[in-house]
């Protein structure tokens, strides 16, 4: 049987590129020739082709360049996930193709459809058509058959096939943000009604849910070679970053650059006369062909031309070629996948990280005064709520620092990134103020937490006490540590630390995907020692949920380390590799989300959520107030009330930004003032009777059972959990209620 060149062509289109559910009819296609050697002479500006097995037609529009002279033949392989099932010698000049027997030199403007033989399509497998994101090409060498170079290779060109399936939904993004969305939203409407620990255990969980889609967006943000079914995967995940398009939105972002004397790229306007390569080996390769194009022109031109290139070429990831098509990678790669502009991607992410925190401040005034007229209206109960009426401002300053936090890795990624492109003056400009007052905001609170604690266990020997009895550091600061167990407050540092530093890898080091694994690989194998050793989570079953969202981010990045090809794999290997890890991911993130919905739903419908979960072992909720322990008002819930400071539901006045580090209660202040602190931490010299700490969710005596009632020359126990007769005493009296379960007594 004669092999013609339409064989292989749709045999490459149908074996490499798998499915798109929007399309009813099956196709394979082709968008852009590579070349696959240094010193290719034959290029394409334009390679566009499309089969259609229904009625064996296969459309061609190419424009190609070619530096080769003479009789050629064609070796043709097919591939798929690296595994080369096909390969023929093609003779040109056998299968009479015009204007490639004898091959001449130029540029080879073609456009034409060729009819596919029922024997060929017969070769091409069904599930070529239905597969997504099939890992198939052809690879063409054309070697020289006459003259002093007869039988050496003089170029080389590979097309990826593909057929419209792909598991880049957008069904599958929107399902991602809903649930994470919701669960963020659940989390704080549950808190308001005074079930605090249903909403700390729903709000954890959604924000490591968060986390993780972020870390699957930063796998496809980095510069390495990733199959196929992986680039389209993490693209999923790209709404987490705020790489989101939306049409008006870009021709804003584009006046603004080009107003503020930037110049954007226009890869999307040249989509119809040159080809855009989805750069997936190695990039230094892509900047090397690059590069020895130019050498190929005259001196004069070439050296301006280097320039250009080094300046706005290189470093904005939009290599051009000498033929003229472009190649992207990295980050630029996602923002050619999303239908963005690489130069107004900057300006995209910023724009919607704003957008979220106007809409939620928005929302969060608009239901204050809905529950204002509720009340007013008696739609409602008056005391529902009544701890986020009379506070709203602080609990709004709390939810705008957890979007900074949410919001910080998208941010530093694309900041840092920003400085290597310099889009315009006014962006840079934009990337240093937003990127310096993230990490400035986010210090400043992980620093007023690490005083809060410590203070709190000056006075208390427990970080609890303060972290979670007093409402205004609880609804300002607590986003960074209620997930936290008490005594592991300190955690958000290297948290903050981890994010920063990844974000550097990802900004700074597009065109160095091995530097980018192996620094992937040492962050997520540190990150999972300590989730592992230290469980900083608030309980076991959150820790389990982490630590399996840490082990899952360790093994992507040994799968990134083997796309880097660093072990010279059988190309088989990486595309095995790359559909394992999508398997595995989609798996994993489907268990989360079930887990989340189930959680959040439970909250919503069970009639005490917080039974649903064990107590946690710091003691928490001893010392925060629980509407579940409302319901009715004892003396014993005024005497909590007053001896908190607590006024009409919200104890406000307080100034926890004050350098003083006043951040407990007018009460307790008031009492600390005559404290003298020795070095071994007892407390002595008050001026007054303290005032019990009790509160209506924590009882008057330890949990281990009643107290005998102390003698007349007793002296009673501090209310900071302090005592003035040593160890000798405590040990005897059983340790302060206030310490125990806090991380001390593990």
């Amino acid at each position: 049987m004669r092999w013609s060149i339409t064989r292989p062509l749709a045999a490459l289109a149908s074996l490499a590129a798998l499915a798109s559910p929007s399309h009813a009819e099956y196709i394979l296609q082709s968008n852009s020739l590579n070349a696959c050697q240094e010193n290719s002479g034959f290029t394409a500006s334009l390679f566009k082709v499309v089969f259609t097995p229904k009625n064996h037609t296969a459309n061609v529009d190419i424009v190609a360049v070619s530096s080769v002279q003479g009789n050629v033949v064609f070796d043709v392989a097919i591939s798929a996930y690296g595994y080369q099932f096909i390969k023929r010698t093609v003779d040109p000049c056998k299968v009479g193709l015009a204007g490639l027997c004898p091959m001449t030199a130029g540029k080879i403007p073609l456009n034409f459809n060729l009819n596919v033989g029922e024997d060929a399509v017969k070769q091409i497998p069904s599930i070529a058509y239905t597969f997504p994101d099939l890992d198939a090409k052809v690879r063409v060498f054309i070697n020289r058959t006459d003259g002093s170079e007869a039988g050496q290779s003089v170029a080389c060109v590979e097309a990826d096939i593909s057929n419209g399936k792909t598991v880049d939904l957008l069904g599958v993004k929107w399902a991602t943000a809903i649930v994470a969305g919701l669960a963020l939203v659940s989390s704080a409407i549950v808190s308001g009604l005074g079930h605090q620990n249903a909403a700390a255990h729903v709000a954890a969980n959604a924000l490591s849910l968060f986390g993780y889609f972020q870390a699957q967006a930063m796998l496809g943000l980095t510069g390495v070679h990733l199959p196929p079914v992986v680039m389209a995967w993490t693209q999923d995940f790209q709404w987490s970053m705020g790489i989101i398009r939306i049409g008006f939105m870009q021709d804003i972002f584009t006046w603004y650059q080009r107003a503020t004397g930037g110049t954007p790229s226009t890869i999307f306007d040249s989509l119809t006369t040159v080809s855009v390569q989805v750069e997936k080996r190695a990039v230094n390769l892509s900047l090397g062909l690059a590069k020895r194009s130019l050498a190929m022109m005259p001196r004069s031109i070439s050296e301006p031309m280097s320039a250009i290139m080094k300046r706005d070429l290189i470093k904005r990831g939009n290599i051009q070629t000498s033929s003229g098509s472009y190649i992207v990678y990295g980050i630029q790669r996602v923002a050619f996948r999303a239908g963005i502009e690489s130069t107004n991607l900057f300006m995209t992410g910023l724009i919607f990280f704003c957008l979220l925190v106007l809409f939620t401040s928005a929302a969060v005034a608009a239901f204050k005064g809905f529950l204002e007229t509720a009340v007013k209206k008696k739609w409602m109960p008056s005391d529902r709520f009544l701890e986020f009426r009379n506070g709203w401002l602080t609990v709004l300053k709390g939810i705008l620092f957890r979007l900074t936090l949410i919001g910080f890795p998208q941010m530093t990624i694309l900041c840092l990134w920003e400085f290597t492109q310099k889009d315009s003056a006014a962006e840079v400009v934009l990337a240093v103020f937003f990127l310096f007052g993230m990490v400035i905001t986010l210090g400043w609170a992980a620093y007023k937490v690490i005083m809060i604690a410590r203070r709190s266990i000056l006075m208390h020997n427990n970080p609890a006490y303060i972290l979670f009895s007093d409402p205004q550091a609880l609804n300002k600061w607590g986003f960074l540590y209620v997930q936290f167990r008490a005594s592991a407050y300190y955690f958000i540092v290297p948290v903050l630390g981890y994010a920063l530093v990844k974000a550097m890898f990802i900004a700074f080091a597009q065109d160095k995907g091995t530097v980018q694994a192996v620094g992937f690989l040492i962050l997520e194998a540190g990150a999972l020692i300590a989730a592992s050793v230290l469980r900083p989570w608030m309980d076991k079953k959150t820790n389990s949920f982490n630590i399996a969202i840490c082990a899952l981010n360790f093994i992507n990045s040994i799968f990134l380390m083997i796309f880097t090809e660093v072990f010279n794999q059988p190309p088989l290997v990486t595309g095995v590799v790359g559909v394992i890890l999508w398997i595995t991911n989609a798996v994993f993130a489907l268990i989360l989300l079930l887990m989340l919905i189930v959680s959040t739903i439970f909250v919503f419908f069970r009639e005490n959520p917080d039974g649903r979960y064990q107590i946690m072992a710091d003691d928490r909720t001893s010392f925060m107030k629980s509407q579940t322990h409302l319901a009715q008002t004892t003396e014993l819930d005024a005497l909590a009330a007053t001896a908190r400071g607590d006024k009409g539901g919200f104890k406000g006045g307080l100034d926890l930004d004050d350098d003083a580090e006043s951040i407990t209660s007018d009460s307790l202040r008031h009492q600390t003032e005559h404290l003298v602190v020795p070095s071994n931490g007892s407390v002595t010299g008050f001026s007054s009777q303290p005032r019990a700490p009790a509160s209506p969710s924590m009882p008057l005596f330890p949990a281990d059972g009643p107290r005998s009632p102390p003698r007349f020359n007793e002296r009673p126990a501090s209310p900071f959990g302090a005592s003035n007769y040593g160890p000798a005493f405590r040990a005897q009296n059983n340790s302060s209620p206030w310490q125990r379960g806090a991380g001390y007594d593990h």
